[in-house]
């Protein structure tokens, strides 16, 4: 599909081209043909009045008609072949900035449709999960109140994974197709930071993990609401990835013009080859995942690499297996022209 719209771009740049490079050389034709014929013309008014007045031979300078028409006939051959230039040069210029012009639109379009595929893709494992689970209860003639009770605890569950998903899904679908919250504003990180770790306290509080951080006066500017979720995905990956009774620490680092905060935790790190890939949508680092026994969707990263993005920002992973991870995110602490 890319490379037909791309063609069919190409032909109208190359027709338009053409008409426009034709037109003027049929106008540039006109004026020549028109000039030599001015020429022909005053040559034949100084040959009548030579004829007429012989005293006036000496300003004849005859010119031979062969070389009006020999100049004619240059000047046609001259124009074709620019005209042919032109097609050829425009035909590959065109089609090159075709591509560059389509290209976004190509990539906006199979990120669309890869989104979709992942989206069906992680929609169908619940949804077969719950598919089997009442058929095999169906199949089931001698079934007891009891089943029914326990059918209707894990289909809840299973509802509930399909709600966080389509939550996740309409979250991050949110940031690639705008710029998420409009109001930006510069405001104290400390803000931010008090609310993500109230947000997961429930979480920490149930392994016994302790976040820390030393309270700041530093500022950043950006939506307070995008930068909120932010710190909640990256401190909940945390929590969910370290052990029992660790330590989250945040460290916030201020420099010219940005604002760098590191969290850093005592988990089970991730692995080099997982690394490049962390903040892909739907991935997920299998062993990591078995190892804490957390089922997530893997989009948690991208939505964070999305924020960030948004915020004119950068984000970075530093990770040890076995020793724990640091997650650094700079932002800038005044507005981005």
């Amino acid at each position: 599909m890319f490379q037909k719209a791309r063609i069919s771009l190409t032909l109208w740049y190359l027709s338009i081209i053409i008409l426009i490079s034709i037109s003027f050389s049929l106008v540039l034709y006109k004026g020549f043909t028109n000039e030599l014929n001015r020429i022909e013309r005053i040559q034949r008014f100084r040959q009548e009045s030579i004829e007429e007045f012989p005293h006036n031979r000496q300003f004849l300078y005859r010119i031979d008609p062969e070389v009006l028409e020999e100049t004619r006939h240059r000047i046609r051959f001259i124009l074709i072949l620019v005209n042919v230039g032109i097609f050829v040069v425009a035909g590959g210029a065109g089609y090159l900035l075709a591509g560059k012009t389509l290209k976004p639109i190509g990539e906006m379009v199979e990120e669309q449709n890869r989104f979709i595929s992942d989206a069906s893709h992680e929609l169908r494992t619940p949804l077969t999960s719950l598919k089997s689970t009442f058929e095999v209860h169906l199949r089931n003639r001698d079934r007891t109140l009891t089943e029914a009770d326990t059918l209707a605890k894990e289909s809840i569950g299973e509802v509930d994974k399909l709600q966080t998903l389509s939550e996740s899904l309409l979250q991050l679908a949110q940031y690639q197709e705008s710029s998420g919250h409009t109001h930006f504003e510069s405001f104290m990180v400390s803000q931010i930071l008090d609310d993500a770790i109230h947000k997961i306290r429930p979480l920490a509080k149930h392994k016994k993990i302790s976040v820390t951080y030393q309270p700041s006066n530093a500022r950043v500017y950006g939506n307070k609401y995008d930068l909120t979720d932010l710190f909640v995905i990256l401190l909940d990956n945390a929590v969910k990835y370290s052990h029992l009774k660790g330590i989250i620490d945040i460290e916030v680092i201020k420099s010219d013009g940005h604002i760098t905060l590191a969290i850093k935790d005592q988990g089970i790190g991730i692995e080099k080859a997982d690394l490049p890939h962390i903040f892909d949508r739907f991935y997920r680092a299998d062993r990591a995942r078995s190892k804490s026994r957390n089922d997530g969707y893997g989009l948690g990263l991208s939505i964070a690499k999305k924020i960030v993005a948004i915020h004119h920002g950068t984000i970075q992973v530093q990770s040890t297996p076995h020793k724990g991870s640091i997650f650094y995110v700079c932002l800038p602490v005044n507005k981005v022209a």
